[in-house]
């Protein structure tokens, strides 16, 4: 199995996770970050590159811009809104919290429409 499909099998174990109300708050946002990254990690392996690391997402996105094009920041600040802003609030510490999830779901949507454009998913 190529490095894409592994990643996109992973993205949609990830999203029915994300999208499972019987899940806790928490789960489901840290689904939707597992979820994105492999999303985007996809897309990356279709250009022959890897990131490996969620906290490379934005420089390998930076140093090969070619792959989103005028959308690079726009998906990495939205990646990263999850990773460092939203996540680490309702995983690691006092929050559980809706409106962070309806958060989280917005971010991902808007990294999975650009995703869907170079996928056509």
């Amino acid at each position: 199995m190529s490095s894409f499909d592994i990643h996109i099998k992973k993205y949609r174990m990830f999203l029915k996770d994300a999208e499972n109300k019987k899940n806790s708050r928490p789960t489901r946002i840290e689904a939707y970050f597992e979820c994105v990254f492999h999303l985007i990690e996809a897309i990356v392996a279709k250009n022959r590159i890897h990131i490996n690391k969620h906290q490379l997402l934005r420089n390998i996105l930076e140093e090969n811009e070619i792959i989103f094009g005028n959308e690079t920041e726009n998906v990495w600040r939205a990646f990263q809104e999850i990773e460092n802003q939203i996540r680490p609030g309702q995983i690691y510490g006092g929050s559980i919290n809706g409106k962070a999830l309806k958060r989280a779901k917005k971010l991902f949507d808007e990294i999975r429409v650009i995703c869907g454009e170079k996928l056509k998913i």
